[in-house]
């Protein structure tokens, strides 16, 4: 199935090539996880941004200066290790000639590459690398479709506080589990967390980093399960939101709350059914939004697309890479030119709704005009249950014993 899903990636960087020779394509470089730790969600990168490319193409391409232009993306394996992924970009700039680059996928192989674009000044659009840390460089040529790390579960720790007023209880009564990945990304989480359970006077109790390979959880298990915290949190990418549930149900752990990042590109859902019921997800997007773009209509739209033509629901990494491509066609547009500076100067500019949300650039790159979103995973669905203005569904408290 791996192998099925990447092959757009080979199509399209065969493509590149073929196209390299003709004037009328403009090529994008991207170096994102083929293989390594960050392989699955580097899929889901690569197929937002074939998704957008090939749906650009069939429309008739982009016009630019009166000149008509096909986009197509040439791809490089960054292995998930951020010293590969610096030295594929410089590669991608330097021996490729490539003028405008996608971003990788995370906030460290973000945070490897960032400053060999800087220094090239060659644009680079991201849609998977959240970290706030990659926000106070003063970065000229870097930009993000995506809310920032310190948002992802905030969302989540201001819910309990809720459910515990809700109860007639005092917040500050709370206690708070927490285990992060050693990453720049999970690390920011980490803060943002620790920084709102503050605010409400929670106590932590547990707050652990993850192991490297992120396979066994078991010493962290062992103290939620000991000190019975109310609300307990965990960021580690794909693999360690698969990991936290499989080991919760196999381990007999009962929290009343729990949330988790990357839960549906984990497809927690599928792989262990029941054991997942209740969980809070935080995503980026939701098929459910009622964003809407020209390209792919609203944000449904792109969803029954995405199944359509690789066989599975689009999770959020897919969708906000898909929409990092139609950020860069609007800007060449609006640019009539590609040089980069001028480029540059039109990404800054940006402020447009795509399907998968609202995006307007503050002037460290950071897209300040989309909110995160919280899914719960209600009999077998996920159901966005905050932020309240866009919720399909109430929000399960206390989680129902599996």
């Amino acid at each position: 199935m791996k192998h099925a899903l990447f092959a757009g990636a080979v199509t399209l960087a065969s493509a590149a090539l073929a196209f390299g020779a003709s004037a009328e394509t403009i090529t994008l470089g991207a170096a994102v996880s083929q293989s390594g730790k960050y392989s699955t969600n580097g899929m889901h990168t690569i197929n937002g941004y074939n998704m957008a490319v090939e749906l650009i193409n069939a429309r008739g391409g982009i016009k630019v200066g009166g000149k008509t232009y096909k986009l197509a993306v040439k791809y490089y394996d960054d292995e998930s290790t951020p010293a590969r992924g610096a030295e594929l970009a410089e590669r991608l700039i330097k021996q490729d000639g490539i003028k405008f680059l996608l971003g990788p996928y995370s906030s460290g192989l973000t945070k490897a590459i960032a400053p060999v674009t800087e220094k090239y000044g060659v644009p680079m659009v991201e849609a998977n690398g959240a970290s706030r840390s990659l926000f106070t460089n003063g970065y000229k040529y870097l930009f993000a479709v995506l809310s920032t790390s310190e948002q992802y579960l905030a969302s989540a720790v201001a819910l309990a506080a809720e459910m515990a007023q809700a109860e007639g209880r005092d917040p500050a009564t709370l206690k708070l589990a927490g285990a992060f990945e050693n990453d720049p990304f999970s690390q920011d989480i980490r803060a943002g967390v620790l920084d709102d359970a503050k605010k409400f006077g929670m106590q932590i109790v547990v707050d652990d980093k993850l192991p490297k390979n992120l396979s066994d959880m078991t010493p962290t298990m062992t103290k939620v399960k000991a000190l019975k915290p109310d609300l307990f949190v965990v960021s580690g990418h794909s693999k360690g939101a698969a990991t936290a549930t499989r080991q919760m149900a196999e381990q007999n752990v009962y929290v009343p709350m729990v949330a988790m990042t990357h839960c549906d590109s984990a497809d927690i859902i599928g792989k262990f059914g029941k054991a997942a019921e209740g969980i809070l997800c935080a995503a980026q997007w939701a098929p459910s939004l009622t964003y809407r773009d020209d390209l792919f209509g609203s944000a449904a739209d792109f969803a029954k697309a995405f199944k359509e033509k690789y066989g599975y629901a689009p999770p959020y990494q897919a969708a906000e890479s898909a929409a990092a491509v139609e950020v860069f066609a609007n800007a060449f547009e609006r640019a009539g030119s590609l040089d980069q500076a001028k480029v540059r100067d039109a990404l800054a500019a940006t402020d447009m709704q795509t399907f998968y949300g609202n995006i307007k650039f503050d002037k460290t790159g950071k897209n300040i005009a989309k909110p995160m979103v919280l899914f719960q995973v209600q009999d077998g669905q996920l159901k966005v249950v905050a932020p309240t203005k866009w919720a399909e569904a109430k929000v399960v408290y206390p989680r129902k014993r599996n």
